[in-house]
C-alpha cells in the first residue's frame, strides 16, 4: 500500500510539473509573439529619418530597434535601460550582452544606457555610440 502511495505522489508531482513547464513554454512563445507584434507594428507607423539620434528611452535594448514611444524602464547596477515587453524587462538585468554594445567607430564595447543611439536601418535598427563625435566620425569615414 505505501508503495502505491509513493508512486501516486510521484506521478501527481510529475503531473504538475510537466503541467507547470508547458505553462511556462507558452508563457515564452506569446512574450515572444507579443514583442514580434509590437515590433512589427512601430516598424509600420514609425519611418524615423535613418542617420537620425534617438532618445534612449524610445528604443529597445534588447532588440536594438527604435520603436517610437517611450519603453519601459530597467534600472540595473545605477543605469537605465529599456525594453519593449516583460521578456525584455526581465533580460536586461539576466543577460549582459543585450545591456551592451560595440562602438562602430572606436569597436570599443559600450552600455546601451550611456550612448549616443542613431536609427542605421530601413526596419528602425540602432547602433550604438560611445558620444556624437565617434558618429561624425565614423560618418566622415565611411562616406
Amino acid at each position: 500500500m505505501k508503495i502505491i502511495l509513493k508512486i501516486l505522489s510521484i506521478v501527481a508531482l510529475a503531473a504538475i510539473l510537466v503541467t507547470s513547464c508547458e505553462n511556462k513554454k507558452t508563457e515564452m512563445k506569446t512574450e515572444r509573439t507579443e514583442n514580434k507584434l509590437a515590433i512589427k507594428e512601430v516598424i509600420q507607423n514609425n519611418d524615423p529619418e535613418k542617420g537620425k539620434n534617438v532618445p534612449n528611452n524610445l528604443v529597445c535594448m534588447v532588440n536594438d530597434v527604435y520603436m517610437g514611444k517611450e519603453q519601459i524602464e530597467v534600472p540595473f547596477e545605477g543605469k537605465m535601460y529599456y525594453g519593449c515587453c516583460n521578456m525584455c524587462k526581465e533580460k536586461i538585468p539576466k543577460d549582459a550582452s543585450v545591456r551592451y554594445a560595440i562602438d562602430p567607430h572606436s569597436l570599443k564595447k559600450i552600455s546601451k544606457a550611456d550612448a549616443y543611439i542613431v536609427v542605421i536601418g530601413h526596419n528602425n535598427e540602432v547602433a550604438y555610440f560611445e558620444n556624437e563625435g565617434n558618429y561624425q566620425k565614423f560618418l566622415e569615414g565611411n562616406s
